[in-house]
């Protein structure tokens, strides 16, 4: 999608690859060279949005900001402020922590900045997402942004809006960013707005700051508001208007914490309403750091206890059973509405049901012109409009045999082929396609990852450090990173735009038959012919639990939507249902009489479904 950014456009969304907006038919390519994508933030000078670098080959990420000057009564003072920031974000994109600038320049009458983006959430958003912060998590906080801070005041520049949105954590390797110089100024040479409009976010600035008069011990007690949220979530603002009363709040919450001594002093010190009292440099409240024995660490791996307290079992029912494949079912998928379930079987056939009665809807034959072969992975996109299909088989052709290495995108509604990927040599094992619906990805017999434009069909990127066949891919929600399990024995993780190796994982015995990715992007889980469900970090490959009930080959994993509980289907005929956090095994599901192959829940969490070597589609649900 190619988004218009001129502001008065009533429709900006646009197809990829066009050149001029359907609409109002401004230039949608910024620069010659960066293609806005969607909008991701909107400030008091400046709209922010997420977009691509065409000009390189694997067009990495990148956020564009246009200045729209609001809030100024002198219009040149408005473009120097914007100019001093690509002054500024230049000088400071050096740091390693703060992103770059790639470009500063002007289009259609707009000013613009072109910046790194950095893959990841804003602590504003993993406060919500996981709950307040443990006191380790806001050690790690001061360690990791300390430094930062004390790089940007050597430089003479103030931040001014230091918040927990302006902050995110890398998704890949945990690290932490400071972000948004819009509103950052020189200490030397201040440029103000209009009167009585205050430079800063409410609850974060500190008192000299809302008088005009900011400091670089300002942006210490804009850290320190940070803490105090993200260890409290209670409001920052009352801090300036009753310091006692924020003491008492602070003591009362916390108590029940066990949180140091030693940190409250910190806080309350870098919290101080007076400026004498509060801490003047990050180099003294790192030297405070070192003297209390503070050690700089990086974010600690989520970890999963292995004997977690008693879970209730899951007490899992067989509601229907599907008939109509003639041999084994290798795959199911079910539709992002949870309507529709979609097979594939060693019958060469692709069956789509509905969901709710076991109705046949369509039956197709996954071939290439005369040619079928068996269908190993199916998948829909997150529109369910369409599903891909990928196949491997043999024909007879005037005495000899032609292999098929067929993926196939369909259209759902009349399950006709609209185009075919071809390009792998050996059977195409899994496919995934990205959640914003733009790629897929296939895995192969023959060694290679390839990623594909599902909508053109064209080849992006081939990824080849896997020895033997790769078995199974599956894409990160954020769509960020890409996992594969193979014969090899390993586990690969990529960085999905670039295809950068980011790490292998390799404490399987024998050969990885499938990998999946939690909800929350935090968990990897993988299933092998050596009988193990292994559960791991994703962020730093860290083994988290080993599960070993199953007696034979674990061909598939599952995570349920809330990410909660992970099912599996094996060869020794059984699906096993586990609490993930404990790794306690709930159920044991006994209905099928052969192989179990594939295992999928609804996206609403109500069903679960699985494909057999015994020739049945089974639906499950929780009582």
């Amino acid at each position: 999608m190619s988004y218009c950014l001129n502001p008065k456009c009533l429709s900006p969304q646009n197809p990829n690859d066009v050149e001029f907006c359907h609409h109002c038919k401004s230039r949608l390519l910024i620069n010659q060279r960066y293609r806005p994508l969607e909008p991701i933030g909107r400030g008091g000078f400046a709209r922010t949005f997420k977009a691509i670098d065409d000009y390189k080959p694997s067009k990495p990420y990148c956020v564009i900001k246009q200045f729209h000057g609001k809030g100024f009564d002198d219009a040149e003072k408005s473009k120097e402020l914007f100019h001093r920031e690509a002054v500024l974000q230049e000088k400071l994109g050096k740091h390693p922590h703060i992103p770059e600038l790639f470009a500063h320049f002007t289009q259609d009458d707009y000013l613009y900045l072109v910046q790194e983006f950095i893959d990841g959430r804003n602590l504003n958003q993993e406060l919500k997402e996981k709950g307040t912060f443990s006191e380790a998590k806001i050690w790690q906080l001061l360690e990791n942004l300390l430094p930062v801070l004390q790089f940007v005041h050597k430089n003479q520049v103030i931040h001014r809006d230091i918040k927990p949105e302006n902050i995110i954590r890398h998704s890949v390797d945990n690290r932490l960013y400071l972000v948004d110089f819009g509103i950052a100024k020189l200490a030397t040479e201040p440029i103000l707005p209009k009167t009585g409009t205050v430079i800063g976010s409410e609850g974060y600035t500190a008192p000299e700051q809302h008088e005009g008069k900011p400091r670089f011990t300002s942006d210490l007690y804009s850290l320190g508001a940070t803490c105090y949220h993200l260890l409290t979530w209670a409001d920052p603002s009352r801090l300036l208007y009753s310091w006692v009363d924020w003491q008492k709040e602070l003591t009362d919450r916390l108590e029940t914490r066990d949180i140091s001594d030693e940190l409250i002093q910190i806080l309350n010190k870098l919290l101080q309403p007076d400026i004498s009292q509060r801490y003047q440099s990050a180099e003294q409240v790192l030297h405070n750091l070192d003297r209390e024995g503070i050690q700089a660490t990086t974010e600690p791996p989520l970890v999963f206890p292995t004997s977690a307290a008693k879970t209730q079992p899951e007490f899992w029912k067989c509601v229907n059973t599907f008939t109509g494949h003639q041999w084994d079912v290798f795959t199911v998928a079910i539709s992002p509405d949870s309507q529709i379930l979609a097979s594939g079987s060693s019958d060469h056939t692709i069956k789509t049901w509905d969901l709710q009665t076991g109705t046949t809807l369509y039956t197709k034959v996954h071939h290439t012109g005369e040619r079928s072969g068996d269908v190993y992975s199916i998948t829909f996109s997150p529109s369910g409009e369409t599903l891909v299909s990928a196949s491997w088989g043999s024909a007879y052709y005037a005495q000899r045999t032609t292999m098929t290495k067929t993926i196939q995108l369909w259209d759902l509604i009349t399950m006709e082929v609209l185009r075919s990927f071809p390009g792998h040599s050996s059977s195409v094992n899994s496919v995934a396609i990205s959640p914003d619906g733009q790629t897929l990805v296939s895995g192969s017999g023959d060694k290679t990852i390839k990623l594909w434009d599902l909508h053109i069909g064209k080849l992006i990127n081939t990824l080849t450090d896997h020895s033997e066949s790769v078995n199974s891919v599956a894409i990160s929600p954020n769509g960020q990173i890409l996992a594969s399990g193979s014969t090899d024995t390993t586990i690969k993780i990529w960085h999905f735009a670039t295809g950068k190796l980011i790490n292998t994982l390799t404490d399987h015995l024998k050969s990885v038959k499938s990998v999946a990715i939690s909800p929350d992007g935090q968990i990897l889980a993988s299933g092998s012919t050596d009988t193990t469900i292994k559960i791991w970090h994703l962020a730093s490959g860290e083994l988290l639990n080993t599960l070993t009930e199953h007696s034979e080959s674990v061909n598939s994993v599952t995570f349920s939507p809330d990410g909660q509980i992970l099912a599996s289907g094996s060869t020794d005929t059984t699906i096993k249902i586990w609490h993930l956090a404990s790794g306690e095994l709930l159920n044991t599901l006994t209905e099928h009489s052969a192989s179990v192959n594939s295992v999928t829940f609804s996206p609403d969490g109500q069903i679960l479904a699985s494909g057999s070597a015994d020739t049945t589609i089974k639906i499950w649900r929780c009582d």
